[in-house]
C-alpha cells in the first residue's frame, strides 16, 4: 500500500490479537494456498511474477517477509489484491481494534515507505484503508493495479508528489487527491520532512 514507520497487518482485539499468526507465516501459507489453488509451480510463478524461485521458496517457508514491491508482484502475478496474501483466517467480532503498538511493519526494499492496514484483513473489502509513511528524499514506485481499481489519498503530514501515468500533482498537508491506479504511479517526497498519509483503495466489482 516504512522507520518510524508501522505498518501492515491488522490484529483483532483482546485474544483474537493473540492468536494472530506472525507476518511471514501468514504471508508464507497464503502464498502457497493460492499458488496451489492455481496449479503454479515456484517455477511458474516465478517467471510470471520476476520474483525468484529461491525467495519465493523462503516466502511459503516463512522464513523471511517480502517487502512492499515484492508482495506487489506477486499478488499481480496471481490476480488477487494485495491484502489476500496478508489476510488471516483468525475468527473476528463485529467491532475490530488495531492496536498501534502491536501492529506489524511492512515496508518497502529500502526501508523508507511503509503502509500498515487498518481494516480486516480477513475477508474481501470493496474498499480497503491503509496508513502510508515515506521518510525524507524518498521515493516508491508502484505497479498498475488491477483494472478499474482507484486509490483516495489524503495527506495529512509533510508534503507529496504524485505522478500517475505522464502526469505530476503537488500536494500539501490536508490536500486530497482521487486517480485511477490501474496504471503506474509513483509517491515521491522530495523535502526535508516526513511525510503521512491515509490511503483508500477500491476495487472495481467489489461489495
Amino acid at each position: 500500500m516504512p522507520e518510524a514507520p508501522r505498518a501492515a497487518s491488522p490484529e483483532d482485539a483482546a485474544s483474537e490479537a493473540a492468536a494472530e499468526p506472525e507476518l511471514d507465516a501468514l504471508v508464507g501459507a497464503n502464498l502457497k494456498a493460492e499458488r496451489g489453488a492455481r496449479g503454479l509451480s515456484l517455477d511458474d510463478l516465478a517467471r510470471d511474477s520476476g520474483v525468484s524461485r529461491t525467495l519465493l521458496g523462503q516466502i511459503e517457508l516463512g522464513r523471511t517477509v517480502p517487502s512492499i514491491g515484492v508482495i506487489w508482484k506477486i499478488a499481480q502475478a496471481l490476480g488477487v489484491p494485495f491484502s489476500t496474501l496478508l489476510a488471516s483466517s483468525a475468527p473476528r467480532v463485529g467491532t475490530t481494534i488495531t492496536e498501534r503498538l502491536k501492529a506489524k511493519k511492512l515496508t518497502s526494499a529500502d526501508g523508507r515507505f511503509s503502509s500498515r492496514a487498518l481494516y480486516p484483513l480477513g475477508d474481501a473489502h470493496a474498499a480497503e484503508f491503509y496508513e502510508l509513511w515515506m521518510a525524507p528524499h524518498s521515493r516508491e514506485d508502484a505497479e498498475p493495479h488491477r483494472p478499474g481499481t482507484r486509490e483516495n489519498l489524503i495527506v495529512t503530514s509533510g508534503r507529496l508528489e504524485l505522478t500517475v501515468g505522464n502526469d505530476s500533482f503537488h500536494l500539501e498537508k490536508g490536500d486530497a487527491v482521487n486517480f485511477s491506479a490501474d496504471q503506474p504511479h509513483s509517491y515521491i517526497n522530495r523535502s526535508g520532512e516526513e511525510c503521512w498519509m491515509y490511503l483508500v483503495m477500491n476495487y472495481a466489482g467489489r461489495k
